[in-house]
């Protein structure tokens, strides 16, 4: 099953491009849940979540609705978290996974983690302290690409993000693997002008054409026909791009699934 969303959805500058003027916060979800079936929770990145955000999430999405939910940059950029903080976070999620809307959590890691023996069992630590749930990890350093690591991943169940990125040396362009049961692609945008010279959210202002999202039609029907569940997250966000884009992608899987 395919579930394609964006990743985040509480943008002000969403408001006139997808949002009806004059949304209010509390409406965007329901608002934004008519349009598709599942979203990247990110607000978990910038702060601990509390149980309260994910009963709300719940009550505002339809039962077929899915969601993943970023983990906090305690545990992923800073890396100061420890087990008690994993225990608050599992407690955090619960609503998610009694209702069977969770798909997984989201590791992403920045460009300075690199692969080594030190880091690699600190992911093994996070699998285990979050043993409960699936949990994908996303790099962003092409030092991660490597046979040894893919073996990790799948002997201990975590999942591998594909990415869309700029291609830029260091970073990594789809490289597409499949080592737990969830499929998770995350769609970057390709502004490579901006990655690292751009203030804010800059780096993922890209509108993706027809034929830059096609080349991913095969890969993402590929790794499907092998996983559980298939999640495609936009976060090319920046005026509502990421909306725009991934309507185009549901439209292009469908006309290539029939």
């Amino acid at each position: 099953m395919i579930y394609i969303g964006t990743s985040g959805y509480s943008y002000k500058d969403w408001i006139g491009p997808f949002y009806p003027p004059g949304t209010k916060d509390s409406d965007m979800l329901p608002y934004y849940c008519l349009h598709f079936n599942f979203v990247e929770i990110n607000s978990s990145y910038y702060h601990m979540p509390s149980i309260r955000l994910f009963e709300s999430i719940n009550r505002k999405t339809q039962e077929s609705f899915k969601v993943s939910v970023k983990l906090f940059k305690g545990f992923t950029h800073e890396r100061t978290s420890n087990a008690a903080e994993a225990e608050k976070f599992n407690y955090s999620i619960m609503p998610l996974v009694e209702s069977g809307k969770l798909v997984c959590l989201l590791a992403q890691f920045p460009y300075s983690f690199h692969c080594t023996n030190e880091n690699m069992d600190y992911i093994k630590k996070l699998r285990e302290w979050f043993k409960d749930v699936d949990i994908n990890v996303e790099f962003r350093n092409q030092g991660w690409i490597r046979q040894e690591v893919i073996k990790m991943l799948a002997s201990h169940s975590i999942g591998f993000v594909c990415v869309d990125e700029p291609d830029i040396k260091g970073l990594i362009r789809k490289v597409s693997a499949l080592t737990s049961q969830v499929s998770y692609i995350r769609m970057h945008g390709r502004n490579d002008v901006k990655w690292y010279g751009g203030e804010g959210s800059e780096r993922y202002n890209y509108l993706y054409n027809d034929d830059e999202l096609a080349e991913w039609v095969p890969v993402i029907k590929n790794l499907d026909m092998k996983a559980k569940i298939t999640v495609v997250s936009f976060n090319n966000h920046p005026l509502g791009k990421a909306i725009e884009n991934a309507r185009m992608m549901k439209k292009i899987i469908q006309a290539n699934v029939m």
